[in-house]
């Protein structure tokens, strides 16, 4: 039964990845990629590259919505063609006639969390450098200008001690990445309890084999707390143990370009600089890196209690339907950010608050539809 019901469930899914993807790149890329070719004349295979890379991006969100449309229009079959009736008098329960909406709902989950994590974020990275490289001048391509890193931490003067205080600021001009190498570079360390230190350096590059900073053509400088000089150090090569972070400051993605060990390492650098704001965003959004895959589940929940009314739904209208419950499910969404990022619910819940909500409307429904019958 679970196989019969699930290969009665795969053609609309495989239509609805079709279907959404489609509106998705209309709305996404097509319209824009037009505009680049007449307005900055990106040539026809540029465009299409950059179209080909963002498409997986279009599918990954395509898969809860064709979940629900699969699931809606597959029950709603058997149920009109009385098949529902059948098995139900052959003592199968609803419940355990929608497990093959459950199952299928899983692997699709499995299926949307790979995809999110090994091929998205890559290729919006890389259509972003080369819609970036098609319309943007090389120098804005390959460097990044101005980047900041301020380190919060204890800070120890004497036999004071503050928390939540400025200990390290770095700051470079510019970032090379193609060489990985940031120039204008400056540095305040507060770390040192007797005395401030300011290094002044040309350039500066990672060193991951010791997990250093290499700074090259180098001033250094020790201030008492008086503001006078202790010492002035010039070196042509000078190793200094700086965290990484500026590093993965400077090499920014957006969000949907990294994956989740990339989207927690940016969480440890800004817990560590003191933004809470972007620290709760970003809290969010991981919590939301789960929560979208898991809603594959909740709306094969949804669609298949839906589906076993005994009106039938054409593809149309469970296409009109689906629209409407992934409307409320974004407007959840956005509800849930805005609650999360005013403090009023925890980040767990302000990512997964769309997908309760969900999970819980199709507990509900299948419960009502059990007792109908």
């Amino acid at each position: 039964m679970d196989r019969y019901i699930i290969s009665e469930t795969l053609p609309p899914f495989l239509f609805g990845v079709g279907a959404f993807s489609s509106i998705g790149i209309a709305v996404g890329i097509v319209f824009e990629l037009v505009r680049q070719i007449t307005n900055a004349n990106i040539s026809f295979e540029i465009a299409l590259q950059v179209f080909l890379l963002q498409l997986p991006y279009y599918i990954s969100l395509s898969f809860p919505m064709a979940m629900l449309l699969g699931t809606l229009i597959a029950y709603s079959r058997l149920s009109s063609d009385s098949e529902l009736v059948a098995l139900r008098s052959c003592g199968v329960s609803l419940t355990r006639t929608v497990r093959p909406a459950l199952i299928f709902g899983l692997l699709i989950t499995l299926i949307t969390f790979t995809f999110d994590q090994v091929v998205v974020p890559e290729s919006l990275y890389q259509a972003e450098l080369l819609f970036n490289r098609a319309v943007r001048s090389q120098d804005t391509i390959l460097f990044e200008r101005n980047t900041l890193y301020p380190e919060i931490g204890r800070l120890t003067r004497g036999e004071a001690v503050q928390d939540d205080t400025l200990v390290r600021l770095f700051y470079a001009e510019t970032f090379n990445r193609e060489e990985e190498r940031m120039y204008g570079v400056i540095v305040l360390d507060r770390s040192e309890p007797s005395f401030d230190r300011l290094i002044f350096a040309e350039s500066a590059t990672w060193n991951p084999t010791s997990n250093v900073w290499d700074f090259f053509e180098v001033k250094s400088y020790a201030i008492a707390p008086d503001g006078s000089y202790v010492n002035i150090a010039k070196f042509d090569q000078h190793r200094y143990p700086l965290p990484r972070a500026p590093l993965e400051l400077a090499q920014d993605r957006d969000y949907p370009q990294m994956n989740l060990a990339q989207a927690m390492a940016r969480l440890e650098i800004l817990k560590n600089s003191g933004r809470e704001d972007k620290v709760r965003r970003l809290e969010i959004r991981i919590q939301q890196r789960f929560a979208i895959p898991f809603a594959c589940i909740a709306f094969g929940l949804v669609g298949s209690a839906l589906g076993t009314k005994p009106q039938r739904t054409s593809a149309s209208r469970g296409f009109g339907i689906s629209v409407l419950v992934i409307f409320g499910y974004y407007l959840l969404m956005s509800l849930g950010d805005a609650l999360g990022l005013s403090q009023i619910i925890p980040p767990w819940l302000a990512g997964w608050l769309p997908t309760i909500i969900a999970l819980s409307a199709g507990i509900l429904l299948l419960v009502r539809s059990s007792q109908l019958r």
